[in-house]
């Protein structure tokens, strides 16, 4: 019986991932574009002091930025968000293939490989440098070094 319970859990966890309820009022809870998108009116235009437009203007202006910029994205996103949704799925599950199916599994044998190279380099490196280098430590060993200042 719990092991029933638990394996059917596990089953709504499983169904969970992929059918998780999204939060449609924070639309990026990780502040993925706080700094790209953040653009208002008055990051785009502005006026210096002493050279202002009429204020009817100024203000039809401003409604027309923030109406005209919400509506197009909302047009655009309505029209291009599904098709572009459908392609970065597809890219992303197509890089996550590759890593998972190709670039792991060829670091995993590239380092069981270079393992048994390192080996025996380390081997070739201390049978014959070894001794070498110890020979040449006792020839200069004996060197003296004396700094003399000659007047």
């Amino acid at each position: 019986m719990a092991e029933e319970r638990s394996e059917l859990e596990e089953r709504i966890i499983i169904k969970d991932q992929h059918t998780k309820e999204i939060d449609l009022v924070n639309r990026d809870p990780k502040h993925i574009n706080e700094d790209v998108v953040k653009v208002d009116f008055e990051d785009v235009i502005a006026e210096p002091v002493g050279t202002y437009s009429f204020d009817g203007v100024w203000k039809t202006s401003y409604t027309t930025f923030t109406v005209s910029k919400y509506w197009c994205y909302r047009l655009l996103s309505a029209i291009l968000g599904i098709p572009l949704a459908v392609v970065w799925g597809f890219l992303f599950a197509l890089i996550s293939f590759c890593h998972i199916w190709a670039v792991v599994p060829c670091i995993k044998s590239y380092l069981i490989e270079i393992q048994c190279v390192s080996r025996i380099y380390s081997l070739c490196i201390h049978t014959f440098c070894d001794p070498l280098f110890e020979a040449l430590s006792k020839i200069c060993s004996n060197i003296r070094v004396a700094v003399r200042k000659e007047i």
